[in-house]
């Protein structure tokens, strides 16, 4: 009997002591969930375009005018949000992107190689980390974050979530001539006070031999190696202003050198004594109020050493994996849209929290402004464009878009 009762008071201490733990276990499970937060947005496509789908149709637009239509459904991004609070100020961010359903290798139909078809690898193009980044938060006028950053210049990098732009693809002007997301891994500094809110980025320096004619310093970011290549810093700052209500001011700039900023330096080459340098400036606007949305911005560029970028050594080579097009001394992406929820006129969409707008946007782009006298012109680049739709949002967190849009070209 003694052993017996012994052997069941041990039984009930371990069962006791193995509680306490799984106890303490669901603590640390809790603790370390409170903190981690889970986040994203994704976007599903279709599109039917009425026009030619042949790479001559603006060199030679006379012959393809006639050319039938072509559609397409697409993803174009899907985005997962991973972020923690650890707690005395510091955090950590991340954001993964997948473009067009995955990575992999692709063909594409080169419209800088006269329509050759290509087959690329596409690194830093199908998933990206657009961001990863530690922070420190001292006041809430000071944070210090570092890593990968997204680089605030312009509307679209600040706010470029479906839910803050109308059309169903990304404003086109600016996504024509700027990165997009634009994210670099840096060093910013940024705060906000009760009517402010300001960005001061120290970043490395775009790549001019990813500029070209029909996108000018889009692809300028990208790097094809397994690191980003640092010969030249740049800087971007922003700021914002809140002191009108459902009114939103921004400023935005970059500076940065952008020649021999490539593997491959020649110390006393032609491109060692050039710079290249980038400056972009940028206004933009938000008006959020009486069931009205008004956005807009203007975005200029402007490109030293332009003439000299199209002859940098390696552009003009047979295996050159660069544009060899002429690249503009400057660029410019300006646009407005307006939108009115007339489901706010109706009252059981307004009890649900409906909202349907009815929006018409227009914009005029040009990613190729020449220095003239010494390059050619190219007047296609110009464009303008239309579009006329609706937004319609079943939830807050969910909208169905459709639109109508046309281009103008010269």
């Amino acid at each position: 009997m003694g052993s017996h009762q012994a052997a069941t008071a041990a039984e009930s201490a371990g069962e006791t002591q193995s509680a306490e733990q799984n106890s303490t276990k669901t603590e640390q499970r809790r603790g370390f969930l409170s903190g981690l937060s889970v986040g994203g947005y994704g976007e599903v496509s279709l599109s039917r375009n009425f026009y030619s789908d042949n790479v001559y149709r603006y060199s030679n637009a006379g012959k393809y005018k006639n050319d039938p239509s072509h559609g397409r459904f697409d993803i174009p991004h899907a985005v997962i949000y991973l972020n923690y609070e650890f707690g005395s100020g510091w955090r950590m961010g991340t954001e993964i992107e997948f473009e067009h359903t995955g990575t992999g290798v692709s063909f594409e139909k080169e419209y800088e190689e006269s329509g050759e078809w290509e087959q690329e690898v596409e690194k830093g193009g199908e998933v990206e980390l657009e961001q990863f980044w530690l922070e420190k938060t001292i006041k809430p006028w000071l944070n210090i974050r570092a890593g990968h950053i997204v680089v605030p210049v312009g509307l679209n990098n600040s706010a470029h979530e479906p839910l803050n732009f109308f059309t169903v693809y990304r404003p086109e002007g600016e996504n024509t001539i700027l990165p997009s997301t634009w994210h670099e891994t840096g060093v910013s500094l940024w705060g906000r006070t009760k009517h402010w809110k300001y960005q001061l980025q120290f970043l490395p320096g775009l790549d001019a031999m990813n500029f070209s004619r029909d996108y000018w310093i889009q692809k300028g970011a990208h790097s094809a190696f397994e690191f980003k290549v640092a010969n030249k810093y740049a800087g971007a700052l922003r700021i914002d202003n809140y002191s009108v209500p459902g009114l939103r001011l921004g400023v935005s700039g970059y500076y940065g050198h952008s020649i021999d900023n490539t593997l491959g330096r020649d110390a006393n080459g032609k491109a060692s004594r050039l710079k290249g340098a980038v400056t972009i400036g940028s206004f933009d606007f938000t008006y959020n109020a009486h069931n009205t949305i008004v956005r807009g911005q203007v975005t200029y560029g402007h490109l030293g050493d332009a003439v000299e970028v199209y002859a940098l050594p390696g552009r003009q080579s047979k295996t050159s994996p660069f544009s060899q097009d002429h690249v503009g001394k400057a660029a410019i992406a300006t646009g407005v849209e307006a939108g009115y929820d007339f489901f706010s006129q109706i009252a059981q969409t307004r009890a649900r929290h409906q909202k349907m707008y009815l929006f018409g946007r227009y914009e005029y782009y040009n990613s190729y402004i020449p220095d003239k006298n010494k390059e050619p012109e190219y007047p296609y680049t110009q464009r303008h464009r239309m579009a006329v739709g609706l937004n319609y949002f079943p939830i807050p967190q969910i909208v169905v878009k459709a639109e109508y849009s046309k281009r103008f070209l010269k």
